[in-house]
């Protein structure tokens, strides 16, 4: 028998486990024996467990949620498909899925009244995953045994016949192939913010390093305390939704279908601030009514020709101004097309004036004025970037009302008929994300593979395209009026003074916040080498490294673990392992999350179906050859 052991069981393990077992045919005659060894059930694992909040949401509609491959997916492993969360939801409700129960009321209506447009909660994703994890291995072809071990891996050490896996409770397991999937991890707390934990702490003050908000101890913030929550993304959303709702305020509308929040009294009072000074851009609900979106300007056509260059490829110089570009004429085909009665010209002749203004955001403006009359139909990168531009305020109550009218306009942008350029901007900059795939990542330039693809890039994605439901910003406002929350603006600086507590102030207003608590609302920087788990650590640090990237004008580590195209761990010496694999977050290849839309040939079904690939053909290797 062949040994596979997954370190992990969430949802991009089970999905690796349902690609091997999609490409097993009949010629395996070899038994085989897959192991996952995960503390947290398999399908959602830690993130997507069951135990968490009732109060906690996907940030995706029930239809745009699938971790099975369907005929979009260019792949060389065979197509398998299978229900989107809304049509898995639609046979439990219809009695066709009889292998799934619902024993929670809560979680039985939410099905009930589940529909397509529809935010679940984070455990009903999790019994959608629970339930993948059982049927892949109900289905498993003869000969291949698939178990779960609930346990933590400690360490993988090489022996003559392959690896042994030690886990924390003793076991000791034999394996053929090993394949980290860890998914999300936390990090040893960094100096900076060790320092200010333990002098918040001795001087009496409370301070929340970046966690996973599920995870985070919010006991630690006092009911009436003031709480400064630096950072305005799905964290700090998740942040505020425990500490009002999940403390017994209650959300109601009033005779003007008005959304009012009624507090317990158990809130602490909750500043918010970060440096563009608002929320992550809310979820779009409308459908394109226009063309449909194409790209015109990041093409394939485009990107051969970045590739035919000599040299690296910068994310800043050579494909920014591309995706800019894009995201311009997304918008504005929409509007024009889709709305022509909110325009003064036709699609034809403004993208004439498009090609003529080539960037120029000054150009581009006043093109734009003379044609489009309504201010929240005009729409260029850098407003939508830094909506409050370089505007100052006179005190915190005028910062604070201009935040709040911005989230109410976004809501009125992203969730009306009349306004769905903004479901074209959507889709043309997911369109832009996928396309980066096409770059291979040893091409990019050190300082784009470093900092301006995973940190500019990803934050300016997860901003635009990857926000909290719009019912999550009407409640921020409900919030707001009930002096709950607080926006403290733009260019937000924080520091701790020992006597009164910690200080926030922002350029754009003289005034200051002094509160009893500081919540760093994001999620823990990757850092492989320096990670809380211990299997995830030894591998940076044992058996592969992290990714180092130089050239003449940057150096640094990325924080994560460098892999080859088929996800073979690459050791210390710089060669690839033939029986280590690693996938998911914590690797140096372009990340795209571990489930996705359907029909949209996603980058993590591509490959997650490349690693399976190369998996199988080292544990065939492993078996006829006798080596790793």
């Amino acid at each position: 028998m062949s040994d596979l052991v997954i370190v992990g069981a969430g949802p991009r393990a089970v999905m690796l486990v349902e690609r091997l077992l999609a490409r097993r045919t009949r010629a395996d005659a070899v038994p085989l024996r897959i192991t996952l060894v995960d503390p947290f059930p398999p399908g959602g694992g830690r993130i997507w467990r069951y135990a968490q909040s009732p109060l906690l949401k996907l940030n995706s509609m029930a239809r745009d949620v699938t971790v099975f491959t369907d005929d979009s997916c260019v792949i060389s492993g065979p197509v398998r498909s299978g229900p989107s969360l809304i049509e898995w939801a639609e046979r439990v409700r219809d009695g066709r899925l009889p292998d799934v129960r619902i024993d929670d009321p809560e979680l039985a209506d939410e099905v009930d009244g589940l529909r397509g447009e529809s935010f679940p909660t984070r455990r009903l994703q999790s019994l959608y995953l629970d339930w993948f994890w059982r049927r892949t291995v109900a289905i498993a072809p003869p000969g291949v045994e698939v178990r779960w071990h609930p346990g933590s891996v400690q360490w993988v050490d090489e022996t003559p016949e392959g690896w042994e896996v030690a886990l924390a409770d003793g076991i000791r397991l034999d394996a053929d192939v090993v394949v980290y999937a860890v998914g999300h991890n936390g990090r040893e707390p960094e100096g900076t913010a060790l320092d200010v934990s333990a002098a918040g702490a001795a001087a009496g003050f409370a301070y929340l390093e970046p966690d996973f908000t599920a995870d985070a101890d919010l006991t630690r913030l006092a009911p009436g305390d003031d709480v400064i929550v630096r950072g305005m993304g799905l964290a700090s959303v998740d942040a505020v939704v425990l500490l009002t709702q999940g403390r017994g305020g209650r959300f109601s509308r009033n005779a003007r279908g008005t959304l009012v929040y009624t507090p317990s009294g158990r809130e602490p009072r909750l500043h918010l601030g970060s440096r563009r000074g608002v929320p992550y851009r809310s979820k779009v609900t409308s459908q394109v009514q226009g063309d449909p979106p194409e790209r015109e300007v990041l093409t394939p056509a485009a990107i051969a020709e970045l590739l035919a260059r000599p040299g690296t490829i910068d994310f800043l110089d050579d494909v920014w101004p591309l995706i800019a570009r894009e995201l311009v004429r997304g918008h504005y085909r929409e509007l024009f097309t889709g709305h022509p009665e909110r325009v003064g010209t036709t699609w034809e002749a403004f993208r004439a004036t498009l090609r003529a203004v080539d960037g120029d955001t000054a150009a581009l403006r006043r093109a734009v004025a003379e044609v489009v009359p309504d201010p929240l139909d005009r729409f260029d990168v850098p407003l939508l970037d830094v909506p409050l531009g370089e505007e100052t305020f006179p005190d915190e109550r005028a910062v604070h009302a201009r935040v709040r009218r911005h989230i109410a306009d976004d809501l009125l942008l992203r969730t009306s008929a009349q306004h769905s350029a903004t479901q074209a901007l959507f889709l043309t900059i997911l369109g832009s994300f996928l396309a980066l795939g096409d770059i291979p990542v040893e091409r990019w330039s050190a300082r784009s593979r470093a900092v301006d693809l995973p940190v500019t890039w990803h934050t300016f994605f997860s901003y635009v395209a990857s926000g909290p439901p719009p019912h999550r910003l009407e409640e921020l406002l409900a919030l707001a009026d009930a002096g709950v929350v607080r926006f403290l603006g733009p260019e937000l600086s924080v520091h701790l003074d020992p006597t009164r507590g910690f200080v926030a102030t922002s350029p754009r207003h003289g005034g200051e916040i002094v509160a009893s608590a500081l919540v760093d609302a994001w999620l823990p920087a990757p850092a492989a080498a320096a990670s809380d788990n211990p299997a995830l650590r030894e591998l940076a640090t044992r058996h592969g490294r992290e990714v180092y990237v130089s050239d003449e004008q940057f150096s640094g580590s990325l924080g994560r673990i460098d892999t080859d195209p088929d996800g073979r761990v690459i050791g210390r010496d710089g060669s690839a392992h033939a029986t280590l694999f690693a996938l998911g977050p914590f690797t140096a290849g372009l990340e795209a999350g571990a489930f996705t839309r359907p029909n949209s040939n996603a980058l993590s079904l591509r490959h997650t179906d490349r690693v399976a690939g190369a998996v199988t053909s080292a544990v065939a290797l492993r078996r006829v050859a006798g080596i790793r």
